[in-house]
């Protein structure tokens, strides 16, 4: 059919596109010849999580679901999966704190390990992880970290970072597989063992727990008693460098790493060739 100026509605439409086209402005131009030296990566940590449950699950709500991680590593075969271009942010970290930041899913790399966690009961057993599937997620954070230039001591856990929600990625996770690859800062062995001997004599009270777990990075209550929130943020720590027992009751053993772990010069990092140096933090 045609207009009464003798056009088809055909030819007006794309008269109108090809007008409305002419108006639209041209790319702004950007020059690109200078370059900051004061920048890094956006990617500031590195926040390692179990799926509570098995690939398929968590695929689909990591694809999904209101949640999301860059990474997915599945356990066989030892498979890594991104699901979040890296320029990203995914939503995995939630309510967050660690050494004063806040919000981390703004500048962290999130990556899910396939696992059931616990079976049951928070208090355990907790399913173990699979060593071909550690090997990736090894291999992972290696790159990641290099790429991103992310610190040692900003490769975390979510319950490091949530300690009152989350208790991924748990006691099975070897943390000290990971030190040992010279990923992360890990306490004097040596020097725990001459402090808990001490401990064994005197052990501190609630508020020294509660500034050492502080001075680590935790979000603790200051307030010099043990209730449930500095139990629950204990137990965490207890998880990560003494799994085998982690009840979050103070004992000399765990005053021992803390002690160790906050202490200038208490941290090392592994060297690669089977050394290990202080590590400033």
């Amino acid at each position: 059919m045609q207009s009464a100026t003798g056009l088809s509605r055909e030819v007006l439409a794309a008269m109108l596109v090809a007008a409305l086209a002419g108006c639209a402005q041209a790319p702004l131009p950007i020059d690109t010849r200078y370059r900051a030296q004061a920048q890094d990566s956006r990617v500031q940590f590195i926040v390692l999580h179990y799926t509570v449950g098995h690939f398929g699950s968590a695929l689909f709500t990591l694809t999904e679901g209101p949640v999301s991680s860059h990474y997915l590593v599945d356990r066989e075969p030892a498979r890594v999966y991104r699901l979040v271009d890296e320029s990203r942010r995914a939503w995995h970290a939630g309510p967050s704190f660690w050494q004063g930041h806040t919000s981390l899913n703004a500048a962290s790399i999130g990556i899910e390990i396939v696992n059931p966690g616990f079976l049951g009961d928070p208090a355990g057993p907790y399913e173990p992880y699979a060593d071909a599937q550690i090997d990736a997620v090894v291999a992972l954070v290696r790159d990641i970290a290099r790429r991103h230039g992310v610190r040692p001591h900003r490769i975390v856990g979510h319950s490091d970072i949530s300690p009152q929600h989350k208790q991924d990625p748990g006691p099975r996770f070897p943390w000290r597989r990971l030190a040992h690859e010279g990923l992360i800062p890990w306490p004097d062995e040596a020097a725990v063992q001459v402090q808990r001997a001490h401990f064994e004599q005197d052990l501190p009270d609630a508020a020294w727990f509660q500034q050492r777990l502080s001075r680590l990075g935790h979000d603790v209550p200051r307030h010099g008693r043990w209730d449930e929130q500095t139990r629950r943020v204990l137990a965490v720590f207890q998880m990560k460098y003494r799994p085998s027992l982690y009840d979050g009751q103070p004992d000399a053993e765990t005053a021992a790493w803390l002690q160790v772990a906050t202490t200038p010069g208490g941290l090392r990092l592994a060297d690669g060739r089977g050394g290990w140096a202080p590590y400033p933090g």
